[in-house]
């Protein structure tokens, strides 16, 4: 069973997570921000995994303390439902399109965060959340969870766009990664015979 489930509280937030890497694409997302909420609902969705997230935070404030603690504790939550990554496929790439946008997500499982940005937004928010938080938002995810992660929009004009086709190729990405390689059984798919534990 590929689950689990993370809490995370400071003095700033407060945030639960559970997820299901074999699951259906269900969500039940809350994080008091509209449009991450929306784009973390496609996640689920385009990974087919179950996602439960409750977050409260200093929004009085803005919505950083929150966009990254949800961020860190989802990763959290994936490193430990992944375990020691063992008989997983490991890479995943995908090109998600959305009108006039194409956007590239390729990662690795490695447990060497990484995080390459490569996403050119035009404006500053996008509902209630600054554009540079989505940015902080996949550091923290690949930090967490010990992802090698690289997120490019080779072309587009409208953000929305960029953004949503992002978190899609996001999830494609990763849902390549974390299946199960028939060929592999319990191996590692390391030559090092393990993967990096996560920070």
């Amino acid at each position: 069973m590929r689950q689990a489930s993370q809490e995370r509280t400071t003095k700033e937030t407060t945030i639960r997570v559970g997820l299901d890497l074999d699951g259906s694409g269900r969500a039940a997302i809350e994080t008091g921000i509209g449009f991450l909420d929306h784009m973390l609902d496609q996640v689920a969705r385009h990974a087919l995994i179950d996602l439960e997230i409750a977050a409260t935070g200093d929004l009085h404030i803005d919505a950083h303390h929150t966009v990254e603690d949800v961020g860190i504790t989802l990763g959290m939550a994936l490193a430990e439902a992944l375990g020691d990554r063992a008989g997983i496929v490991r890479f995943g790439e995908a090109h998600i399109p959305m009108d006039e946008t194409l956007a590239r997500v390729a990662l690795d499982i490695s447990g060497r965060p990484y995080l390459v940005w490569k996403v050119g937004l035009t404006q500053p928010r996008m509902g209630t959340m600054d554009s540079e938080l989505f940015e902080h938002f996949f550091r923290s995810l690949a930090f967490a969870a010990g992802l090698t992660l690289h997120v490019e929009v080779l072309h587009g004009r409208n953000n929305h766009h960029m953004i949503e086709a992002c978190f899609k190729a996001f999830a494609r990405a990763l849902r390549m990664a974390v299946a199960r390689d028939p060929r592999r059984g319990d191996a590692v798919p390391s030559t090092k015979g393990r993967l990096g534990e996560a920070p």
